[in-house]
């Protein structure tokens, strides 16, 4: 059995329930004898390099408990591309501060971290185990049925989506439509979370664009004049990374993170619900509103899931079991039976899960590219929960 400290942080963007995470990892290492003190990275794997650790056993066991129910990211974060030159100095600071049992909390690039330094570290003889923890609003990780967060981001779509519909069918005399972007760089997920809501044809949305399918302008625009002809107003959805059939982004943007991926809505570039807008108010004179929620979806505790912070916990939980028990290399990964709100906790090789995005499954998206199926709502609905439905008046005219 390895003897040393462990060492826990967060990368990448946060989630309404990351510090749960980070609570089952604190709260299990301390019950490990061969732990012997559990430290945090401050600002992820870029911290580590600076040596902007601290320790986590000085903090009161109220404020570990409370990390819990307490959103974004408590570590602090970063957006850091690990370059195989930083290898020696992260195995230099891992070998000063005795690190032995190595915790990331992340989304595909963190995984590809966890997963370069701790094979870094085998290949230089140094024995660390290393287990990935999963965390994305986007539910674009492969291995797992489901990421930590993405509940919480999901009901935090389908609400905020239902709400600005409701407002716009009863404004619609005043503003026709409203663009509603959303995160999801190359995933739909969140965006298709937003039908959860939808009990019939007339309620919002009317229009999902998803990253999985090429934006065509001309269906577009002929969609949203049959959604109006029926409605009287239009509610479309569409996730940030969504992209002509050349790969063009139709936001038009062209700068990039550290990772090289598009910083959708950035400088160089419209967001593309200003895009969508500009689009719709062009061809037929309509008056919208545009929304674009970027990070409110990862920070809205109050929105939050219960069952996802505690799958969330329990991901904390698996990886200092996985650790202890001498597994390394592998993310915590979830799997549920049709139709369950709650998880089983097993593992997945980080070397399947780096990097890569996982898409929308075909059989979730309509023939036409446009919504959810049946099969998504299927799928997504344990996770969220129960959501409102409000009243529709009949509007029966009156006779005199």
């Amino acid at each position: 059995m390895l003897t040393g400290n462990a060492l826990v942080g967060q990368s990448g963007g946060p989630t309404s329930v990351i510090n749960s995470s980070v609570a089952g990892v604190i709260q299990s290492a301390k019950n490990v004898p061969q732990i012997e003190n559990i430290f945090g990275m401050r600002y992820g794997i870029e911290g580590l390099m600076q040596d902007n650790v601290f320790d986590f056993g000085a903090e009161s066991d109220e404020a570990i408990e409370g990390l819990r129910s307490t959103p974004s990211s408590a570590c602090g974060s970063c957006r850091y591309k690990l370059k195989d030159e930083d290898l020696p100095l992260v195995l230099e600071k891992l070998k000063k501060f005795n690190i032995r049992y190595f915790f990331l909390i992340g989304g595909n690039d963190t995984m590809d971290t966890v997963h370069r330094v701790e094979a870094y570290a085998q290949s230089q003889d140094y024995d660390m185990i290393g287990v990935g923890i999963p965390k994305t609003v986007d539910n674009d990780l492969f291995g797992t049925d489901h990421t930590p967060g993405y509940a919480s981001a999901a009901k935090y779509m389908a609400l905020s989506v239902l709400q600005a519909g409701v407002l716009t069918r009863d404004m619609k005399k005043v503003d026709q439509f409203v663009v509603f972007q959303c995160i999801g760089r190359e995933a739909g997920w969140l965006p298709a979370a937003a039908s959860l809501a939808k009990e019939c044809d007339a309620d919002a949305p009317h229009i999902t664009l998803f990253p999985e399918r090429a934006f065509d302008k001309d269906k577009f625009i002929a969609k949203v004049k049959e959604v109006y002809d029926k409605h009287g107003f239009v509610s479309v959805v569409c996730g940030e990374g969504i992209t002509h059939a050349d790969g063009s982004p139709v936001s038009a943007s062209e700068t990039r993170d550290k990772f090289n991926n598009v910083e959708f809505g950035a400088m160089g570039g419209s967001a593309v619900a200003v895009v969508l807008h500009k689009m719709i108010a062009d061809e037929y004179g309509f008056r919208g509103e545009f929304q674009v929620t970027e990070s409110l979806p990862m920070c809205a505790a109050d929105r939050g899931v219960a069952q996802d912070f505690e799958d969330a916990y329990q991901c904390g939980v698996k990886a200092v079991e996985l650790a202890a028990a001498g597994t390394t290399g592998v993310m915590v990964s979830m799997t549920r039976e049709k139709g369950s709100a709650t998880s089983t906790f097993e593992t997945a090789p980080l070397c399947d899960v780096a990097v890569k995005a996982k898409p929308m499954p075909d059989e979730f998206i309509s023939e036409d590219g446009f919504s959810v199926t049946d099969a998504y709502i299927e799928y997504a609905k344990p996770l969220v929960g129960e959501l409102p439905s409000y009243t529709k008046l009949a509007y029966n005219a009156v006779d005199m």
